[in-house]
């Protein structure tokens, strides 16, 4: 089941608002030193002058798959925001920048310099050019979103009739095989009793109260991991949407400035990483500055329009790419939570996610090529760092 944008790791402790599955720790004095003279190496004014060369931030980039591999999130978004900065560095790293009053404040509507573009334009208008668009942060209704292309009711109520079908035909099989069985080895009522117990214990295996008696509580991961493993071998269509889904989150996060960390595609790939079944696919980041606020008590605007936007681009790349959103009902479900911790009514809230799936639907119609390419290399397992390589390539400047 693409889970899509993962606030927690387990679900069962409560809330933890991280946009990524484990906190990690901070950068040890070797990693510091490793950035420091990498960074040196940049700040010299040849490379000032001339740029930075594509050996040197390949260079780069591979110490950043380093750093995250370690668990050094804040040396790694260090070396990115560095590289950023400089010219022929990474130009698309936050690319679509906003600004906006806090969260918490109960003032005026902020005027976002945010600037997607698409070959639709705002409310209907043809637009075929990079020309960046203006999306003013207010409450947008129904009507004005339908004027983008944009149908809410196919976007923020996923169900996922893949796996829903699945687990129907195993149900089915599962009767029929019961039937024969019954007819091929004559069993009595008792035998057949018995045999439907053991097979109905092992799908819920991790929700009965034998396992709670051990202590161990898998929270529905085994029949979760079961259902998306059969999804991803017998359905190429569902296998495509998780990995547009996942990109899609990839991509907007990357030019929002914040550094996507890891990826999975699959429930198996994610619990032979983490080793829990409670960690479903999804992608990961590096989010240090989003929980520092978190636990100082107070998010501001700019944040809370960055975790909007990434909390929807999954549903959002499904919608444009299939008419409709399948998975991603966790992602929407966090940020309502969120939402609801922060004390937004329902105006308020309407209006925060209206405008961010408004807003990232129009950054994804922009870069539609970069999510594509995007796609391909996720599919291929490539690293964070060649991930981003491909987005810098597939965005012109003019686009930017």
């Amino acid at each position: 089941m693409n889970g899509g944008l993962l606030l927690s790791a387990y679900p069962n402790t409560g809330p933890q608002w991280s946009l990524k599955r484990i906190l990690r720790g901070t950068a040890t004095s070797n990693s510091r030193y490793m950035i420091n003279r990498n960074v040196k190496s940049l700040s010299s004014s040849s490379e000032a002058e001339t740029g930075v060369s594509g050996e040197l931030r390949r260079e780069i980039l591979e110490q950043v798959d380093k750093e995250l591999s370690k668990g050094d999130d804040r040396a790694a978004r260090s070396l990115v925001k560095d590289l950023h900065s400089k010219p022929g560095g990474l130009r698309c790293f936050g690319a679509a920048q906003q600004k906006g009053h806090d969260a918490t404040d109960n003032g005026s509507e902020a005027q976002l310099q945010f600037a997607p573009a698409s070959s639709r334009g705002l409310f209907g208008e043809e637009d075929t050019s990079c020309q960046r668009l203006h999306v003013p942060q207010r409450l947008y209704s129904l009507n004005e979103l339908k004027l983008n292309g944009i149908e809410t009711s196919y976007l923020l109520s996923p169900k996922d009739n893949t796996l829903g079908a699945i687990e129907r035909n195993l149900l089915i099989a599962a009767l029929l095989g019961f039937i024969s069985a019954w007819s091929v080895f004559d069993l009595g009522p008792e035998e057949l009793l018995y045999f439907s117990l053991g097979l109905f214990f092992l799908w819920t295996l991790d929700s009965v109260c034998v396992l709670k008696l051990l202590a161990v509580s898998f929270g529905g991961g085994f029949s979760s991991l079961v259902l998306d493993t059969i999804g991803h071998k017998i359905s190429q269509k569902y296998h495509n949407r998780v990995i547009q889904h996942e990109a899609g989150h990839f991509l907007i996060a990357y030019l929002l400035g914040i550094l996507p960390k890891g990826y999975t595609l699959s429930s198996l790939e994610a619990f032979q990483q983490e080793g829990s079944l409670n960690v479903q696919a999804g992608t990961t980041f590096v989010d240090f500055e989003f929980t520092d606020e978190i636990s100082a008590g107070r998010v501001s605007a700019t944040m809370l329009n960055k975790f909007s936007c990434i909390a929807l681009a999954g549903v959002a790349t499904e919608y444009l790419l299939y008419g409709y959103a399948e998975g991603g009902l966790a992602d929407v479900s966090t940020l309502d939570g969120l939402l609801n911790s922060l004390g937004f009514t329902q105006k308020k809230a309407d209006s925060q996610v209206r405008w961010a799936v408004l807003n990232t639907i129009l950054i994804l119609r922009r870069h539609e090529q970069a999510r594509a390419h995007l796609a391909k290399a996720m599919s291929e397992g490539k690293s964070i760092a060649s991930c981003i390589d491909v987005i810098e390539k597939s965005i012109d400047e003019t686009c930017i």
